[in-house]
């Protein structure tokens, strides 16, 4: 199983010269098997539109799985150009806690807010609500759990190809439910269950401790709230997402020397990364 980093920031794009090498698209992470193009597309933030040289410029047929509804995760969908190709599937999956999928998604892409609405993306499009619990997506078994974030019902991922398995927790409000023991968040065991054991944990990382509390009221997580729960769940590996938009490449260089010798091996997702976890990774 491979991931690739299509877009890394949170809240909003971060162009400028100041954002190249890390990227100034918001959160999308592909998922393939070694040698096949994505089928699983984690997110459709703006980093969305680079997936289609994933594919070649083949239509895309999978599925785009959505943890929340924020703008910087959804903006990318009516630009995925393999997503409006003759012969291209997309089922998108999403939090809809009435249970209407497209309902939910049409209330921020719909006019007056953007001049079309979802059933207008293409004859291949469909709409569907995250389940809670295991299923098979895409041949993946996945695992989704709500997790605390501010704004709207906020799910993680555990998703395994039966011989690796990541977790991917893009956006987290751990303070919300406890200060933990450094005032950064309580270390709970949704998150736990998500992370335990996995070969590669993605975990919200927009804000630095020196940060807080100034922001807390925005609904996201710490470097060294992400780094110690890694370590608490025994994850192998761990990346830092969902940077700040202000965050320059040189501030985030600073946190990837930073966190050098962490409890877990620890490095700073950056846009068009990818992992091949069968080369870091020991299969289960």
């Amino acid at each position: 199983m491979d991931v690739h980093f299509r877009g890394v920031r949170g809240s909003t794009p971060a162009p400028g010269l100041a954002y190249v090498r890390y990227g100034g698209h918001t959160s999308c992470v592909a998922i393939t098997r070694s040698g096949e193009p994505p089928r699983l597309i984690l997110d459709a933030g703006t980093g969305l539109r680079t997936v289609t040289a994933l594919l070649d410029g083949a239509p895309f047929d999978g599925t785009i799985l959505l943890g929340h509804l924020h703008w910087d995760h959804v903006h990318g969908l009516p630009f995925f150009r393999s997503g409006g190709m003759p012969g291209a599937r997309v089922d998108v999956v999403l939090p809809a806690p009435d249970g209407d999928a497209l309902g939910t998604l049409s209330r921020g892409l719909s006019p007056p807010h953007f001049p079309i609405e979802p059933q207008q993306l293409g004859a291949g499009w469909r709409f569907s609500a995250v389940r809670p619990g295991w299923q098979c997506i895409e041949g993946y078994d996945v695992l989704a759990r709500e997790i605390p974030h501010k704004g709207g019902q906020t799910f993680g991922f555990r998703i395994t190809d039966g011989s690796y398995t990541i977790a991917y927790l893009s956006d987290h409000w751990p303070t919300s439910v406890g200060p933990g023991t450094d005032g950064l968040g309580e270390i709970h065991p949704v998150a736990l269950e998500l992370a335990a054991d996995v070969d590669l944990l993605i975990h919200d990382a927009q804000f630095l401790a020196a940060e807080f509390p100034a922001v807390n009221y925005l609904g996201h997580a710490a470097v060294d709230y992400a780094i110690a729960l890694a370590a608490a769940a025994g994850s192998r590996r761990l990346a830092l997402f969902h940077h700040a938009p202000e965050r320059t490449d040189a501030e985030l260089d600073d946190v990837a020397r930073t966190v050098r010798g962490a409890a877990v091996d620890t490095f700073v997702a950056a846009e068009g990364m990818s992992v091949e976890l069968g080369a870091l990774a020991r299969p289960r």
